[in-house]
């Protein structure tokens, strides 16, 4: 069995991967003049509250099958944590990464994606570790127990000339390779959007 996270097993037995079907709820938030508003992102959070009867969890109520939101690359707010010079939005790539937890194995895997960016023309300009509570979001001990290291990786093009569509490319490559190639999955790397998720239930990714 692949240990690519976003693969299906091989058919085997009465299992095909031809028959998997995604049952996830789904809701859309958007400001229709466009304003950048931490008010969009809290409706969108109570949408997803809103979809728990969605999702599915075991004997252990705690853990969920898994939530997330897609939001707006936050620019101003990066540039505040971050503590870099950032170009201009749309000029720089950021993504969550999947790390182990082992911080040596975490630093191996931070070293071997920095490479492979460098080799699809981008150069890493920080990595940021996430702040998470998983005890005060009132995670269950099952996901806890397989909880990764999460770090932002944010990239930039070597070359001043390359433009966001390019880099656009160039990062959505940068993600697949490193999935293949190190095994750390990204739940998005782009220049125009960010990922957040995890195994929660709904109310847990606030």
């Amino acid at each position: 069995m692949s240990a690519v996270p976003s693969s299906c097993p091989p058919a085997q037995g009465l299992y095909d991967p031809a028959n998997e079907h995604d049952a996830c709820g789904v809701a859309f938030v958007a400001d229709i003049a466009g304003r950048v508003t931490h008010d969009t992102v809290e409706q969108g959070l109570n949408a997803l509250r809103n979809l728990e009867h969605r999702g599915a969890s075991g004997a252990e109520p705690e853990t969920g099958d898994g939530a997330g939101i897609l939001v707006q690359v936050p620019d101003a707010f990066l540039r505040a944590v971050l503590g870099v010079d950032l170009p201009e939005r749309g000029h720089y790539a950021i993504g969550t990464a999947f790390l182990p937890q082992d911080a040596a194995e975490a630093e191996a895997a931070q070293r071997a994606i920095d490479a492979i960016a460098g080799e699809e023309g981008l150069r890493s300009l920080a990595w940021r570790e996430l702040p998470v509570d998983p005890e005060g979001a009132g995670v269950g001990r099952t996901a806890r127990s397989v909880m990764p290291r999460f770090a932002q990786l944010v990239l930039v093009s070597a070359d001043p000339e390359m433009t966001p569509y390019a880099l656009e490319r160039r990062a959505y490559v940068t993600r697949k390779r490193a999935e293949h190639e190190t095994g750390t999955y990204f739940s998005s790397l782009s220049t125009r959007t960010l990922v957040y998720k995890g195994m929660l239930a709904t109310g847990q990714l606030q």
